[in-house]
C-alpha cells in the first residue's frame, strides 16, 4: 500500500463505521461488519484515482458496502431486526395517515420529521421491509436460492454518508439553516427568526451553503 491509499484509508475509518451501523442487528456482528467494510475501504483505496471529479467517500461507500453484502451472501440471508421492523409499522401508519389529510404521499423527510427519526433510518426501514426476490444460482456446479431485496438502498445510502460527512464539516449556524430548511421543511422566514437572522441573510447564506456542499461533493 502506498503513503497515500495509507492515508486514504486512515482518514476515512468513519465510513467503515456509518455503512457497517446501517446493517446492525441483522444476524451478524459489528466486528465481523466493521471488517468486511475495512477490507472495501483497502479496495477502494487501490482502486481510487485521485484525477478524476469524484470524492473519494463517494467512490469508496459502494466498495464498503459491497463486502459487507458479500458477507451476508456467505453467510445467509439478511435478517430485519425487531427495531426496524417496528419502525416500518410507524412509517406505514404515518403515510396512512398524511395521504389521508394531505392528499398525497410524504417525503422522507416528511416522514423522518412527524416521527422524530433520522430521514437515513427512514430510507433504511423502508429498504429493509420490501420483499425480496428468491433467486436461483449456481454454486460448484450445485443449485442454491439467494434471497435479496427486490430494490437496492445503495445509492441513497451513499448520497447520505457523504452528505453527512460534508454537512459535519460546517459551522454550527450553517448546519442548523439545512437541518431547518431541508430536514424539517422550515420557510427562510422561521429559520430568519429562529436564529436571529433577516430573512435576507438567511437566503443569501442559505446559497452559499449549498454551493459549499454541490463542491465538496461533486468537485
Amino acid at each position: 500500500m502506498t503513503a497515500e491509499q495509507d492515508r486514504l484509508v486512515t482518514e476515512n475509518m468513519g465510513l467503515v463505521h456509518a455503512c457497517a451501523r446501517r446493517y446492525m442487528g441483522r444476524g451478524i456482528d459489528y466486528d465481523d461488519l466493521y471488517q468486511s467494510g475495512c477490507e472495501g475501504l483497502v479496495k477502494a483505496a487501490a482502486g481510487y484515482d485521485g484525477s478524476r471529479s469524484v470524492r473519494f467517500s463517494t467512490y469508496a461507500v459502494p466498495a464498503i458496502l459491497g463486502e459487507i453484502r458479500r458477507l451476508f451472501r456467505d453467510g445467509g440471508t439478511v435478517r430485519v431486526c425487531r427495531s426496524l421492523r417496528d419502525l416500518g409499522l410507524r412509517i406505514r401508519r404515518a403515510e396512512e395517515q398524511f395521504r389521508h389529510t394531505e392528499g398525497r404521499d410524504p417525503t422522507v423527510s416528511e416522514l423522518a420529521e412527524r416521527l422524530q427519526v433520522e430521514p437515513e433510518d427512514i430510507a433504511e426501514a423502508i429498504d429493509a421491509l420490501r420483499p425480496v426476490l428468491s433467486l436461483t444460482a449456481e454454486r460448484d456446479g450445485e443449485e442454491f436460492e439467494e434471497d435479496v431485496p427486490s430494490e437496492s438502498f445503495d445509492e441513497t445510502l451513499v448520497d447520505l454518508v457523504a452528505l453527512r460527512e460534508v454537512i459535519s464539516t460546517l459551522k454550527a449556524d450553517d448546519r442548523e439553516i439545512i437541518r431547518l430548511r431541508y430536514f424539517c421543511g422550515k420557510t427562510q422566514s422561521y429559520v430568519a427568526a429562529f436564529l436571529g437572522m433577516s430573512q435576507v441573510q438567511v437566503s443569501r447564506r442559505e446559497r452559499k451553503i449549498i454551493n459549499a456542499i454541490r463542491e465538496q461533493l461533486f468537485g
